[in-house]
């Protein structure tokens, strides 16, 4: 065997018999995600379905003046609360803003007899827009009001003669062309943050002890002095750190297929694009990018003096890569040729858009496997210069 591989091989065992190593790559990464993943999507889900569906009460400030409103509501499952408690529009609004109350409807005293002249008659609707708890059923409480606005306007025109198109010159229909798989995207879109996230926790431990361990104990320098070059060595431990992400990237993916069976995506028009053959491109896209986060790590902590030093820095840098995905995310962006030279970004748009069922540019696959590489190699240039310093036993 090369030594290399001898150094790979041992670095493996000792790891596997070490817990704490275990435990992040085969149980925190692969179990912790995929379960914090899905619990957080089923409340979305949840709260979507629920906030559609469940009877509201709803804190309707001089409602007794508005018979024909109420009976509107009402027959569409928002109903009036008669023991808010509530006597103007400033205590709705101390309530709401305290978070007493989710969100009230307030009618102006002379709401009825506006309400019976041609003047508009006024209310208004008291919520909280930092309060996401509550936003979906405030939506649903506005566009119930629209609704009734719209038809006490379309019936008053009736009555005097004059036809409900006249007040609408412009029909705007909704051609909606996404697909179940396009949408469930808006929702397994961060899917990506998690994987990254436990392929690095997956060989943390093991890049930690590489070096800062090493040193910590005392037992860098022997090592140093044996009949191995000093590349041979770090290869070997860094292979072996890879050996572990990959276990975790792995696992995790076999963990997001199995949970994803058990999201209801079906009820909000989704379906779920995460089949076998997209957990095997993700697990071919990805495994690049462990060699990339294999020797950034181990470079990191060869600059450590201790232990907890590294696993400070490492916890750290783990924000790192993950910061493009937050950033795709938020803005929506698509895959180009551009941004498959930024590491971990182009991953995340080509498994969204495998994810999407989008049709994807082999040339673009190559492009982000080629840079991630790159990057790679140059990082192995860098470590394997700082680990031939004799600084390093400092």
């Amino acid at each position: 065997m090369s030594p290399i591989a001898i150094v790979c091989r041992k670095e493996i065992v000792d790891n596997v018999r070490d817990r704490r190593t275990m435990l992040s790559t085969l149980a925190f990464g692969p179990l912790f995600a995929p379960l914090m993943f899905v619990v957080m999507i089923q409340i979305v889900v949840d709260r979507a379905i629920s906030s559609g569906e469940e009877r509201l009460d709803v804190p309707m400030i001089g409602i007794e003046a508005a018979p024909n409103l109420e009976e509107f509501l009402a027959a569409r499952g928002i109903d009036s609360d008669p023991d808010h408690g509530i006597a103007d529009l400033d205590a709705a609004a101390e309530a709401v803003a305290n978070g007493s109350l989710g969100y009230a409807i307030v009618l102006e005293e002379s709401y009825a007899e506006d309400f019976g002249s041609e003047r508009p008659a006024r209310l208004t609707l008291v919520f909280d827009r930092s309060n996401s708890r509550d936003s979906e059923r405030v939506q649903r409480v506005r566009s119930t009001l629209r609704q009734f606005t719209e038809r006490i306007g379309v019936l008053r025109l009736i009555a005097r003669g004059v036809s409900p198109e006249v007040v609408r010159p412009v029909i705007i229909d909704d051609y909606d062309v996404s697909t179940p798989t396009g949408r469930s995207a808006l929702v397994l879109g961060i899917l990506t943050y998690f994987l990254l996230f436990a392929t690095l926790m997956g060989g943390m431990y093991l890049a930690i002890d590489a070096t800062a361990g090493e040193r910590e104990r005392k037992s860098l320098e022997p090592l140093l002095t044996t009949p191995v070059s000093r590349t041979s060595l770090l290869l070997g431990k860094v292979a072996a750190t890879v050996v572990f992400m990959l276990a975790s990237l792995a696992l995790t993916l076999v963990g997001f297929a199995i949970a994803l069976r058990y999201l209801p995506l079906d009820e909000l028009g989704m379906s779920s694009g995460f089949t076998p053959m997209t957990a095997v491109s993700a697990f071919f896209l990805l495994a690049p990018f462990t060699l990339l986060g294999a020797f950034l790590m181990t470079l990191v902590a060869s600059f450590t003096r201790s232990y907890k030093e590294a696993q400070t820095w490492l916890g750290l840098l783990l924000l790192v890569p993950t910061l493009p995905v937050a950033i795709a995310t938020l803005l929506n962006v698509q895959p180009s040729q551009a941004l498959m030279w930024v590491p971990s970004m182009s991953q995340h748009l080509l498994i969204t858009a495998f994810i999407k069922q989008d049709p994807v540019a082999p040339l673009m696959v190559a492009q982000s496997v080629a840079s991630t590489l790159i990057y790679a190699a140059l990082l192995a240039l860098v470590t394997i210069r700082l680990y031939k310093r004799e600084a390093l036993l400092g």
